[in-house]
């Protein structure tokens, strides 16, 4: 007999997920700019941290929260995988839009979504053996 599932189906993950974007409300964030303190409102980004504690909270999870059933260890939460990567991407889209339009900090956003710049140094396969320094005195410096 398998194991007790907390989130009962697939279907009750995605309304979990609905009921955590529902949520979230906007936070009164205080910026001073040279014309005085202005007060603008954020909606806090989509996360999986954010989702994962939001489901231990309503559903009364203790422990691991959603991170079995995205794992899907062992196979256990095979049904579960449709909805599990739908959530993923719309995390992950929700982080890399907010970025893009300055919403959410960019750079965090990349670094949480893997996509920072990356650039590849390559020596060519060539050994380098030996290196040589030339030192140019300027006429100045002779005069001194």
């Amino acid at each position: 007999m398998g194991k007790h599932k907390y989130i009962e189906t697939p279907q009750r993950m995605w309304e979990l997920f609905l009921e955590y974007k529902d949520s979230l409300k906007p936070r009164t964030i205080q910026k001073a700019t040279p014309k005085g303190v202005l007060t603008e409102l954020h909606t806090p980004p989509l996360t999986m941290a954010g989702f994962d504690c939001f489901v231990m909270e309503s559903e009364g999870i203790e422990s691991k929260g959603v991170e079995q059933y995205f794992s899907n260890r062992d196979g256990r939460y095979s049904d579960y995988v449709g909805i599990c990567s739908r959530i993923k991407k719309l995390i992950r889209k929700d982080q890399i839009e907010g970025g893009m339009v300055g919403q959410y900090n960019s750079s965090i956003t990349q670094r949480l979504n893997g996509l920072t710049e990356k650039t590849e140094n390559t020596n060519q396969n060539t050994n380098v053996t030996e290196i040589q320094v030339e030192i140019v005195r300027n006429k100045t410096q002779d005069n001194e």
